[in-house]
Formats: structure tokens, sequence, C-alpha cells
């Protein structure tokens, strides 16, 4: 006897499934810089105040230099310094930085032969500061590498303090033609005199 219902069953496993298309993708949108920067930007809070006001530098601990012009010998290196007087018995080490971390290791040790001698005895502070810069401008352009620097223990002033060696450190921390300086070895003056590294044309 034929059932209806199962030969509907029949026809219907014998008809091949059929798969539904895929919808055409849409072509990619082409927008131009002014949409899609204004796009990317959507939600920003705008400034109020239309100029950026861009933070102070720090200011220097050293006194502002005039122009070389109006510049005498007794301005180029000042007095002042940004760090505590030296202790009796200290010695003077100093390097600027960006300096390798050897290098004072290396002029202590003496891998630069001093070329150039100064002795500042005898002189007075305006006449020490005269003598110090005409000495390192004069050293630089004659390309001396390292040179050595005379300032006295100061058993001659008043408290038997070494009142130039103060000012040296403070002077020489100045000059753009130092690199570093270090208290000179006992054969060289020892703590009455100190090797100064100068600065080269390629450096």
């Amino acid at each position: 006897m034929d059932n209806p219902k199962l030969r509907q069953l029949r026809k219907a496993l014998r008809a091949k499934p059929q798969i539904a298309a895929k919808p055409k993708s849409k072509p990619l949108e082409t927008l131009d810089d002014h949409t899609l920067f204004m796009r990317s930007v959507q939600g920003v809070t705008p400034l109020k105040n239309k100029q950026y006001q861009h933070p102070k530098p720090e200011v220097s601990p050293w006194p502002r230099k005039q122009h070389a012009e109006h510049l005498s010998p007794l301005d180029d290196m000042t007095d002042f310094w940004p760090w505590d007087e030296l202790s009796p018995g200290e010695e003077l080490l100093y390097s600027k930085p960006g300096q390798k971390l050897d290098t004072l290791k290396r002029l202590r040790k003496g891998q630069w032969p001093t070329s150039g001698h100064l002795d500042l005895h005898g002189l007075s502070s305006d006449e020490a500061r005269i003598s110090v810069t005409h000495f390192l401008q004069s050293a630089n352009a004659a390309g001396l590498r390292c040179v050595r620097i005379v300032h006295g223990k100061g058993m001659g002033s008043k408290n038997g303090e070494p009142i130039l060696k103060q000012k040296l450190k403070n002077w020489l921390a100045q000059r753009d033609e130092v690199l570093a300086f270090c208290q000179a070895p006992q054969h060289e003056g020892g703590g009455g005199a100190v090797l100064v590294l100068i600065r080269t044309r390629r450096e």
C-alpha cells in the first residue's frame, strides 16, 4: 500500500540540497584624508587654550655669560660655585657630563703626559683667574691634551688654607676647554697642583 507521506519523504531525500548564496561584499569605502582625520579624533575634547604652554627650562646654577665681544677675562669665570667648599685635604676631582667612566681613572694614572705648566704662586685671585683663562685658551689652540696648574697648598695664606685651590676648582669646571681635572700625583705637586684634561678639536 502506497503511503503519501512516505512518498514525499523519499522525494525530499532525492532532491539536491540548495546552498544559500553568500551576499556580495560591498566595495571598500574610499575616504579622503580630512574625513579619516575627523573620524579618528571623534570624542576628543579640544584644548581651551589654543597654544601649548611649553615647560620653562631649568635654571642653570651658573651665571649667564655675556657675548664674547663684551667679555673680559674676569667675566669669563665667576667665583660663584653651586657646591660646598672643599674640606681640608680634599682632592680636586671633576669630570664633565658625557665623559667616559674611566676618564678620571686614566688621568690620575698619568696616561696623558703633561705638556704644559702654569704656576699661580704669588698671584692674587684676579691675576690668577686671568692667567688661567689665557693659559687654557693657549693650550687648547696649541692642541695640548693634558696640562698641570700649580695652585699651592695655602701655607703662605692667613688661615693656612689653599684659597686658590677652591677658586680653581670652580673656574676649571666653567671652562669649555676643560673635560676633566684631578689632583696631581706626588712627583708633580700632589695636593698643591692639578692635572687638567683639555678638549681636542674633534671633541
